[in-house]
Order: C-alpha cells, then structure tokens, then sequence
C-alpha cells in the first residue's frame, strides 16, 4: 500500500527529537508497505516564505516543508496549510493517510479526505487527551480535536489510558490501541558492552519540568548521603540548569550529565548501566522504560498515565506521582537488591515479542487493510 504520513510533531531542523517515535512507527510500516513522510513547521529566522527539505532518511522519502513562522498565528496556519498542500504536490498520491497527534495540522487530512477521498486514521500519543489531563487547550480546540477523530477511519492510540480519554473526548470511531514501536535491533542485550564497574541510575529524558530531574537529583543526594555508592547519570537534552543544581549540591563525584544522543547513544547507556528512573509527572506511555527493558535493565517510575500498563513488578517498580520518598525508598530497595527482576534475556525477549517494528508494523497493517477493503 502507499502510506503518507503526517504528523504535528516530527523531527526536524528546529526540533531534532521532537516526535521521533512518530518516525519510528513510519519504519515500521515501512517493512511492508511504500511509505512517505509529510511535515511543515513555521521557522521564525526564516526569509523565504518556503523552504523545502527533501531527502531519504533510513530508506524513506522525508520532505519538511519550512514556511516563515510570524506572531499571527491566523497567518501561520494559512501558511502551514499551504505548505502542506505545496509538499503534497511533491508527493505520489497516497492510498492512505497516516496522521499523528490531534492538533490543527491534522486538518489537512480532512481535507485530503473530502478533497481526494484518501481515508486516514490518527495515531494519538499526546498526554492533553488523557483523561484526567487538564484542559489546556480549552474548550473550543477540544471541539476541532473531536471533529478531526470522527473524520478519520479508526484512531490509534499508544496506550490505553490514552484511549479512555479519547472516550471522553467523545471519539464514537473505532478505536485501537498499538503501542510506541521499540527498534529491538538498538535497543539490545549487548554481551560485550561491559556494565559500569560502579551501580549505575540512568535517567533520560527532555529534562523539562514535568519530567522531574530535579528531583531525581535531591533524592540520589540522600541516597549518597546515607553512604550508598552509585552513580547516576542523567540527560537527553542541554544539561545546562541541571547541572547548575548538582554544583549547588556539590554533587559532581556521583553525579553526571550528558546532552542529546542518537538512538544507538541511548541504548548504550541502557547496556553499560544497571536501572532506569523516570519520575514524570505524566506519560502516554514511557517509551524509554520499555526501551530499558528491551537492553535487559529494569526500570523506576512514577505511577501516571499509561505507565502501569508496561512496568509489572517483573520488569521494575512503580513510585507514587511526585513522593520523593517513596523514590528514595525504591532506589534503595534496588541498590540493596531487595527486589528481584526478570532476568536480561526475558526483558528483552518479551519486549521484542510485543513492540518489535515487526510487530507494530503488523498491527497497523491490519487496520489499513481493514478500511481498504471497505
């Protein structure tokens, strides 16, 4: 099948990491199916009304349309739409539309589909539709997200905390859970990769507030204070304020930071430490504790959103939404190895059994194959 997807969050020049598993899930289908990715985002810096960026990225055609972002955000619309419209011209007319996360640019899969008659279906991942999320957006945005869903064919989202929310919503169109994609081929056992020869915490994340670095930080400083010997390494984006934080704690001896990885720098800093933490105050889903999982480490991690539908206490421990202590404590109990977890192979190998881009791409395909042959 020709698959065109499009998305409101993607990677891009602005954004390096913004919407990678987006990405991801387009390799997946990918295995079976010629796939093509869509994207536009306003650049503020830009002169050029248009910018147009085209080029294969791991064996798909990916074309990010830049357009002149300005402070009217009717304009900026108007804009992104043209842009969409423009790139689509670039693109071979696809039999399906594959959108991802409800916000206006997904307007331009409706149109393709009164336009075009191309069905498409949605993917969600976006914390904003959850059902105990606060409505940030208001009332009249929730409306176009509502009316966007029933235009789609079928609305696929991540987690199923996530799809009681898009109940809530008010989605009446079939609604399917397949999950965040894990690339079990990155993210491995890796027997010659040698563990750190001291404990090690990993945390990775955007380091925004919501995610709680700062947190994780105060509670590895008591841990260290009672005389535990670990390290903790933390990251993912510019460590910056992180790192003014360990210094104020004088904390640099445990403590470490690193900036933005690849996939590849990520999943070696899963195989070389012994347990991931994660203490957001909300997540779809956690792609990075089933990640950990699938390189053999078990994980930490508050209990929000679609979490405890991947963390058994198999595969690590879930911490009460924002209680330190109870951080403190589970941290703990794993430097004491109080806990007992699955061993590396069976974390992998159950991982790879249910997120692998084989099985994921599978499980879209279905879907497309079902609307087609309607």
């Amino acid at each position: 099948m020709k698959i065109l997807f499009i998305s409101s969050w993607f990677p891009n020049k602005l954004e390096p990491t913004n919407g990678n598993f987006v990405q991801r899930h387009a390799e997946a289908v990918a295995l079976k199916h010629d796939v093509e990715i869509l994207h536009t985002i306003g650049d503020f810096k830009q002169k050029e009304t248009f910018v147009f960026d085209d080029k294969i990225i791991n064996g798909i055609r990916t074309l990010v349309v830049y357009y002149r972002n300005s402070k009217n955000p009717v304009q900026n619309f108007l804009r992104r739409m043209k842009a969409y419209k423009i790139g689509f011209s670039k693109m071979q007319k696809p039999e399906l539309v594959h959108g991802n996360v409800l916000h206006n640019n997904m307007l331009f899969a409706v149109y393709l589909k009164k336009k075009y008659k191309i069905p498409f279906v949605i993917t969600e991942h976006w914390t904003a539709y959850q059902e105990n999320a606060s409505d940030a957006h208001g009332a009249l945005w929730r409306f176009f997200a509502k009316f966007i869903a029933n235009q789609s064919s079928a609305v696929l989202p991540v987690s199923q905390n996530l799809k009681k929310g898009l109940l809530a919503l008010g989605v009446k169109k079939p609604i399917n859970v397949i999950s965040n994609v894990i690339n079990t081929e990155v993210f491995k056992l890796n027997v010659n990769e040698q563990k750190n020869s001291i404990f090690t915490f990993l945390h990775v994340s955007s380091l925004v507030e919501r995610k709680n670095p700062d947190k994780i930080i105060r509670t590895a400083k008591r841990l260290h204070d009672k005389g535990y010997q670990f390290q903790l390494s933390i990251g993912g984006n510019d460590p910056k304020n992180i790192q003014t934080q360990i210094n104020e704690l004088s904390a640099s001896s445990y403590i470490s930071t690193f900036g933005l990885l690849t996939l590849e720098g990520v999943a070696k800093k899963m195989q070389e430490s012994h347990a991931l933490v994660l203490f957001s105050e909300n997540e779809t889903q956690g792609c990075v504790l089933v990640e950990a999982n699938a390189c053999g480490i078990p994980v930490i991690s508050s209990n929000v959103g679609g979490v405890p539908e991947f963390v058994n206490e198999k595969s690590g421990i879930l911490v009460k939404k924002d209680d330190e202590e109870d951080l403190y404590r589970a941290m703990e109990d794993v430097l004491l190895q109080k806990v007992k977890f699955e061993s590396a192979e069976n974390l992998h190998n159950e991982i790879k059994e249910k997120y692998s881009p084989k099985i994921i791409g599978d499980s879209f395909s279905k879907v497309y194959q079902k609307i087609l042959d309607r």
